[in-house]
């Protein structure tokens, strides 16, 4: 088991919008930009930014304004579905990088995704640029069966997604998309079938006699990947029967698999290497679902 410890609840400085909790309770994901981490929080769409070196509370930012989170509920289904944040590196656009957040692909006709630009000290910089992945998702689907893109990660070359098939049964992979003509589709506007590499089917095990299912991903150096998965669903009233961590070669053969103490729902992940070492950030839902979220921190027993 993994030694997990605390460093803070996802409180946020004001509502998103009137009436709602100010802090995380759902969340997918988990990106580190210079001094902020970001998430994707559910309900209602936005990406909440939270300062890495601080206590202080989050805020909340909504990436397309003319999608506002207030919008009756019979305008739901033409939100975009974003799901799935993602690190880019500089490019000659983006000196600083970006931030890539794609949907999951469970709603039909919301195949929409978001690059943001980031500034030195890694907040948001300039206004979202809409990405359709509609064609990308059609194929996977095809070869997948029903989508729930779970996490994302660029990391030697590629641009690796993970598939997570929730309940019995279903269907988790990797998908390892090109990640220079991901670029290239990112600058156009789109992403079609042609940026995938290849797709590999998998079987996490069980935990709580539940099925393990990708969750989130970050990136190591040298093209290794770190993900997390939970049995069970991570809905907020969901049971959980636990969470695992584990360390992806190159390949996408299995390197390390350790699991957490408890029953925690873990929906997003950040990985560094740090003093010899590679330290996680967990971000974890609470128990009762209406609670903050937690960041918690551990250190992998894997070569760095």
């Amino acid at each position: 088991m993994l030694h997990l410890t605390s460093r803070r609840t996802l409180d946020l400085e004001a509502p998103v919008t009137p009436g709602r909790p100010a802090h995380v309770t759902a969340l997918s994901g988990l990106v580190r930009a210079g001094d902020w981490l970001y998430t994707v929080a559910e309900e209602p769409l936005h990406l909440a930014a939270f300062p890495l070196s601080a206590q202080s509370p989050g805020h909340g930012v909504v990436l397309f304004a003319n999608h506002q989170p207030d919008e009756p509920v019979s305008l739901k289904t033409s939100r975009p579905d974003l799901e799935v944040p993602c690190l880019l590196a500089p490019q000659g656009s983006t000196p600083h990088g970006s931030l890539l957040v794609l949907p999951s692909g469970s709603s039909a006709g919301r195949q929409r995704g978001a690059v943001v630009a980031l500034g030195a000290d890694g907040t948001l910089a300039g206004d979202a640029r809409a990405v359709d992945v509609t064609a990308l998702y059609t194929q996977l689907g095809r070869e997948l069966g029903p989508l729930r893109i779970a996490g994302a990660a660029m990391s030697g070359g590629l641009l690796r997604l993970l598939q997570r098939g929730s309940g019995e049964p279903g269907t988790d992979a990797l998908v390892d998309l090109d990640a220079e003509r991901v670029l290239r589709g990112l600058e156009a506007g789109a992403l079609g079938p042609d940026v995938v590499r290849m797709t590999r089917r998998w079987e996490l095990g069980h935990a709580g006699g539940m099925r393990l299912s990708f969750t989130a991903a970050s990136p190591l150096p040298g093209g290794r990947m770190v993900f997390t998965a939970t049995a069970g669903s991570t809905g907020p009233a969901a049971t959980v029967g636990g969470s695992v961590v584990g360390v992806l070669a190159p390949d996408g053969s299995p390197q390390f698999l350790d699991a957490l103490d408890g029953h925690l729902s873990v929906t997003g992940v950040d990985a560094r290497v740090e003093q010899g070492r590679v330290r996680v950030l967990l971000a974890a839902l609470s128990e009762d679902g209406a609670s903050p979220a937690t960041l918690l921190e551990a250190t992998l027993d894997v070569p760095a």
